[in-house]
């Protein structure tokens, strides 16, 4: 190796350690976070239902909340606007030509509904739903996919207890191996 290399290899080997170095004390910017800071952003509903927090909606309900908040993009009764439909009658299959996801055909979990209108929608204004808000338009869709009825209440029990039509067919990214004999 030639005493350039040599040079430029111990310059760059130097310059990576102050660089370490001087990452692991940090810029000194800013406070960690306190629990009670963070507790306004932890919104993570786990399939089972985890984390849903009070409240309540019904299907009419969230039918007379879907015009203001959602039908600018979702269309009217959801059938598509300017982005996909959330309703599909009588769906195809769900690969090859033509094929449409929706929420009746396509969700695996019901409380993914939910988290996903509290946390992004309206697209325009995320999180000025109330919960109440939330659980009538989740009722509202759940119900025009025909996967619960005209009078059901979501809440924090039921909603969790709604089985998607879907749900079979989603599969753990690493599922349990059944251990095998000597």
């Amino acid at each position: 190796m030639s005493t350039l290399k040599v040079k430029v290899s111990i310059a760059a080997l130097a310059a990576l350690l102050s660089a370490v170095r001087a990452g692991a004390e940090g810029p000194n910017l800013g406070q960690p976070i306190s629990e009670a800071d963070l507790a306004p952003w932890d919104l993570t509903i786990m399939p089972d239902g985890t984390g849903l927090p009070p409240g309540s909606g019904t299907p009419e309900q969230g039918r007379q909340l879907f015009p203001t908040y959602c039908a600018v993009c979702h269309g009217e009764n959801a059938k598509g606007g300017i982005v996909e439909g959330l309703v599909a009658d009588n769906p195809p299959p769900l690969s090859g030509p033509g094929s449409v996801k929706s929420i009746g055909n396509f969700w695996p979990v019901s409380t993914t509904i939910f988290d996903f209108i509290r946390r992004a929608m309206p697209y325009t204004q995320p999180l000025v739903l109330t919960n109440d808000q939330v659980y009538a338009l989740t009722a509202y869709l759940l119900n025009i996919n025909k996967v619960i009825g005209d009078n059901d209440v979501m809440d924090a029990k039921t909603l969790p207890r709604v089985k998607m039509p879907n749900r079979d067919n989603f599969f753990p990214e690493f599922p349990k191996q059944t251990p095998q004999r000597p």
